[in-house]
């Protein structure tokens, strides 16, 4: 029979009336009670669009995580992740979520403990804001960092794919910027950037994420954070890795990426300065090019060298805050 427990540890008491503290944390596991080691990882990242999760990306992580630990980490949600890796890698010695929601609990030694035995760590969807505020400058950053040296497999949807590069859009505002008022005012009180909360994935450096692509039509917000990133002094030639939902970009330790699931990953690069990146007007950014891979065709990136095999390359502009694209059918996507 599978074993099944949880556990809520940082339980103590307080005046008056001995009432119990709520647990700075939740940890939740299945499979094995005892932590593996010494067991041999193989490097992998995974950019996963959100959406219904991709199994084979899973599969893949764990096979590259030597069938160890697999680690799920997020700052709000369930458990749902575990039973649903279990199945899908049934060689491995354990399955756990760990909820870390609050900055005191990024600063627990017990968390730390917990992601440093983890063979594979897994960022969940859900608000990246959470992540940037509550992680970012804590041990639990740190730690994550630490196990990518370590060359273990990293992954994340949604929220979690969007703080894995080096620029992040942080979403710091009560909702999130659509593409009609990224590209009406791309300095949107809606959009927020920051950077550097992985810092060990040289791939991924200049580089902003962004999920859910063509089924929330983001291509126009991105192409804003691409002329705010300019604007910020980050980049000279800012670039951009977006994934659509239901699909996931595998990433080796080489750098190079392949696409499984049902759908496509776009990499884009600008070419230099915008033409109009100013606030309350609409962008202009001329010749963004774009290369997508596709899940149902052999095709690949090569992220160091920024250049692709066997998928589609074309060029994409926002002119006054409209979008255009020289593809022959004039299709953004």
């Amino acid at each position: 029979m599978k074993q099944y427990f949880a556990v809520f540890l940082l339980l103590t008491f307080s005046l008056p009336g001995f009432a119990a503290k709520k647990s700075l944390y939740e940890y939740f596991r299945v499979g094995a009670m005892e932590d593996v080691a010494d067991i041999a990882t193989t490097p992998g990242t995974v950019l996963m669009g959100g959406g219904t999760d991709v199994d084979a990306a899973f599969q893949w992580m764990c096979a590259r995580s030597g069938n160890g630990d697999f680690l799920v980490i997020r700052a709000t949600g369930t458990d749902a992740y575990n039973p649903y890796i279990q199945e899908l890698c049934p060689s491995g010695n354990s399955v756990a979520t760990l909820i870390i929601p609050t900055i005191e609990a990024a600063n627990s030694e017990e968390v730390i403990a917990i992601i440093n035995r983890a063979e594979a760590v897994w960022i969940a969807g859900g608000d990246q804001s959470n992540y940037i505020n509550y992680w970012k400058g804590t041990p639990v950053q740190e730690a994550i960092n630490a196990r990518i040296l370590e060359r273990i497999p990293i992954g994340g949807t949604s929220a979690g794919l969007d703080v894995l590069t080096q620029f992040i859009y942080s979403a710091q505002a009560n909702k999130g910027v659509t593409s009609k008022q990224a590209l009406a005012d791309p300095f949107s009180k809606f959009i927020s950037l920051d950077s550097n909360f992985v810092t060990t994935l040289p791939f991924l450096s200049g580089i902003i994420g962004d999920s859910h692509f063509i089924t929330r039509d983001r291509l126009g917000r991105d192409i804003a954070f691409l002329c705010r990133i300019y604007d910020n002094g980050w980049s000279n030639q800012p670039r951009g890795i977006f994934v659509d939902e239901e699909t996931a970009l595998l990433i080796d330790g080489d750098g190079i990426g392949k696409v499984v699931g049902n759908s496509h990953a776009y990499f884009l690069q600008a070419p230099g300065e915008p033409e109009v990146c100013e606030s309350k007007r609409p962008l202009t950014y001329k010749d963004i090019h774009v290369y997508r891979i596709s899940a149902q065709v052999d095709s690949s990136y090569d992220l160091f060298a920024w250049q692709g095999f066997n998928g589609t390359e074309y060029n994409v502009s926002a002119i006054e805050g409209v979008l255009t694209s020289d593809q022959d059918n004039l299709a953004l996507y």
